[in-house]
């Protein structure tokens, strides 16, 4: 920023420098501290700073472009008499008394702060490209200047603020630098989540009293971390929650009914078109006001159509009075619906044994990059949706989320008993297992199992119980219990035939051929391996289609014959890869470049 501020040969062409960002972010200390080094430079500007706050966010205070341009020719001398009435007739006066400072040899630098719009900065402007401009605004402002966004201060900086404020204050006797009030520090800048006004509040709050462990305890509490984070004087108050007032008065009802909504989604971010769908808007219309309030710093945009609200602004959207009292729950209740929507149609591109939905994603990659993407949005919101577990849990296996799916899962089957929902606890019980076995909890696993199984029977729900019975024995396999697993897998395959589930029948042979291999029965293995492989070829399931083919692999491994494996392994690599499923893929390339016994064992 100081180049732009050089007469022109000592630092490039001179440009408008416009400082945007979020209400307390820091604009105005910096351009303040900008000019500060620029006027200690010998010859930059002998004519000195001239400095004008528009109030472009206070409604009682407002300047108008008219108010400032009569302000500064007064400071410069210009008699009140020699001054026009008019808007127009000022910035014609204030431009030509600014082009013969400059040929006086006498530049100035202006700096406008707190510009609501450009039509309160326009009539500023000089018309001499020498005299340069430093602008702030909460707005990206539409005018010719070089921008410059303002973010938050990372954790060490943020530090560093902190302690150098309440030395600088107190002196070395707080001991800020020790290891306890470090902690506590570090726990504040989190708290603050960087914002430069909260953390001059939080440093002015410790030179009071310097406690920072119980200032922390005081703003953990979400309900009232705004209200504590303000200093107040005989003179006034600085106060987060004030700052945010200001940007919050500033919006269009639209506006302010979009970004009070926008806590409501329960993840990090939110995509265009979930923002739109909680709001209850067309696509476009909510792109729009999504656009507006990133404008003003009251939203940033992480990556294209992904929009994210700092924490403490979060905190001061949701905090704002709905326009009807079922606002929240109808928006809840859009929101989820649409999660749970679009997840499904999602899943259908993953689970062979449903009909493709093509009306939301055309393909499988941009089902998976949809869920990749809203991952945490949808573990956020099975909290509040239990169903939408179970329709995501497919995909948390697939790609290895093992510990979100034993969180929502857990959380799932206590919600469910409570109800008294059998059915639904079975179901929870069951994805539970699976997602305990991956980890290594294989004797919890084996206990959701077997409960989930005992469920199921007593409904008569047989599909239900042959699911569990198929988990249950794939854990027992793991557990080295091969006879009890072919034992389970031999049930689990008589209700699959007798139901004709030929996806179960095709999953209960894969898995039943897996235990044999354990116990070294190769013939009985490999048959078993055969038919799942044809009944998957049938069904098209090229995920599965790949897993029976590399253990069919593992069965002619053992009976010693290793380039007959390696073909069969090949083939599973590419079934896995055409599936998407790289891990899988890697794994039996593993088994290609190390062809042991272990293999065997699954």
């Amino acid at each position: 920023m100081l180049k732009g501020l050089a007469p022109e040969g000592e630092g490039g062409a001179v440009l408008v420098s416009a400082v945007a960002g979020m209400a307390g972010i820091g604009k105005t200390e910096l351009v303040l501290q900008a000019a500060s080094r620029a006027l200690r430079t010998p010859g930059w500007f002998p004519g000195g700073v001239l400095f004008v706050d528009l109030f472009g966010y206070d409604s009682d205070r407002r300047l108008s472009a008219a108010d400032a341009l009569l302000g500064w020719l007064q400071a410069i001398g210009i008699p009140g008499e020699h001054i026009p009435a008019g808007e127009q007739d000022r910035a014609r006066l204030w431009r030509s008394v600014l082009t013969a400072y400059v040929r006086q040899g006498r530049r100035l630098l202006l700096i406008i702060d707190n510009a609501a719009d450009t039509t309160q900065v326009t009539p500023l402007l000089p018309a001499d490209a020498d005299i340069p401009v430093l602008i702030t605004s909460r707005h990206t402002l539409d005018i010719d200047a070089r921008l410059h966004d303002l973010n938050y201060l990372d954790t060490d900086a943020a530090i560093d603020l902190i302690t150098k404020v309440v030395a600088l204050r107190r002196g070395d006797d707080t001991r800020m630098g020790a290891p306890d009030h470090r902690a506590a520090i570090a726990d504040l800048v989190n708290l603050c989540a960087g914002l430069p006004l909260a953390l001059r509040i939080v440093a002015a709050l410790l030179a009071d009293r310097p406690q920072p462990a119980a200032l922390a305890t005081l703003l953990r509490d979400t309900r009232h971390r705004l209200d504590r984070l303000v200093r107040r004087e005989t003179t006034g108050e600085l106060a987060v929650r004030a700052a945010f007032d200001l940007s919050y008065r500033h919006l269009t009802p639209q506006q302010a009914r979009m970004f009070r909504l926008l806590p409501i989604n329960p993840g990090p971010d939110i995509g265009t078109t979930a923002a739109a769908r909680l709001a209850d808007l067309p696509a476009d219309e909510a792109t729009i006001l999504l656009q507006d309030l990133h404008r003003a710093h009251l939203i940033d945009e992480p990556a294209t159509d992904r929009w994210r609200m700092h924490d403490l602004i979060r905190l001061y959207a949701a905090s704002q009075p709905a326009d009807t009292p079922d606002e929240a729950d109808a928006t809840r209740q859009r929101l989820s619906t649409y999660y749970q929507d679009t997840a499904y149609a999602a899943i259908t591109h993953l689970d062979p044994t449903v009909k493709t939905d093509t009306t939301v994603f055309e393909t499988r990659e941009g089902a998976l990059a949809w869920l990749d993407t809203e991952h945490a949005n949808l573990i956020s919101a099975c909290t509040t949706s239990t169903d939408l577990a179970f329709t995501i849990a497919d995909y948390l296996d697939f790609r290895r989320y093992f510990d979100d799916l034993i969180t929502i899962t857990t959380l799932a089957a206590d919600i469910y008993r409570q109800a008294g929902d059998r059915h639904r606890v079975g179901r929870a019980l069951n994805h539970l297992g699976s997602a305990l076995r991956q980890v290594g909890r294989v004797d919890e696993a084996i206990a959701a199992h077997i409960e989930a199984a005992e469920i199921y029977c007593e409904l008569g729900d047989r599909r239900g119980e042959s699911a569990a019975l198929n988990n249950l024995g794939v854990a027992l396999a793991g557990m080295r219990r091969f006879d009890k697993a072919i034992t389970v897998h031999t049930r689990d395959l008589k209700i699959c035939r007798e139901l004709g589930d030929r996806h179960g029948e095709g999953t209960a042979l894969n898995n039943l051929g897996v235990a044999l291999i354990g116990v070294r029965r190769f013939d009985r293995a490999s048959t078993a391996h055969l038919e799942a492989v044809k009944i998957y070829r049938e069904l098209d399931d090229r995920y599965h289609e790949g897993a029976a083919l590399a253990y069919l692999g593992v069965v002619l491994l053992g009976l010693g014959r290793l380039d007959k494996a390696r073909e069969l392994w090949n083939q599973a690599v590419q079934a896995f890869a055409d599936a998407g499923d790289t891990a899988s893929a890697e794994g039996v390339r593993q088994w290609m470049d190390e062809p042991s016994p272990e293999a065997m064992d699954g």
